[in-house]
């Protein structure tokens, strides 16, 4: 039985409140697009935490928060692109530090070896610079898709 989000979404408001919105695993893994299996190894490695989650029991059902999808949506981005799960975790936690009010300001890029969060035109001039081929990943444009998949999955 799937789990109902307990926010906005199933009215899904103008400015949804993404500070209250709970998923478990199966809607979840709808919404970012990755098979169940593969969301639950992120979890099990780290990549990806269910913050929403009172219960720590290993029984205990799995509920992601908005933050938590977001992470996960750059985390399948970042392994698409070809960077690998010890490279990501890093920037995954720097992710999670980060106050959600700015997010949408954070842009990753990554030259195939490293991943950077640039905040400035400087910065990625200093990256291109480096003669490797780069990528980038606006968060802000990954925020705004996941908020219309999580309109589309919880409407149904």
């Amino acid at each position: 039985m799937a789990h109902t989000p307990r926010s906005a979404y199933g009215a899904y408001a103008a400015e949804p409140d993404h500070s209250i919105a709970e998923f478990n695993a199966a809607l979840a893994s709808r919404i970012v697009g990755v098979r169940l299996p593969e969301l639950e190894r992120w979890t099990r490695s780290g990549l990806v935490t269910p913050s929403a989650s009172n219960n720590t029991e290993p029984s205990a059902e799995r509920l992601y928060s908005f933050r938590d999808l977001l992470v996960a949506k750059v985390t399948q981005r970042l392994l698409d692109a070809g960077i690998s799960s010890e490279q990501i975790k890093p920037a995954v936690e720097h992710l999670r530090q980060r106050g959600t009010d700015d997010l949408t300001r954070v842009t990753l890029m990554s030259d195939g070896v490293s991943v950077y969060e640039v905040t400035s035109t400087d910065e990625v001039i200093d990256l291109l610079h480096g003669g490797s081929g780069v990528f980038a990943i606006a968060i802000g444009g990954v925020w705004r898709e996941l908020e219309g998949q999580i309109a589309e999955q919880t409407s149904a």
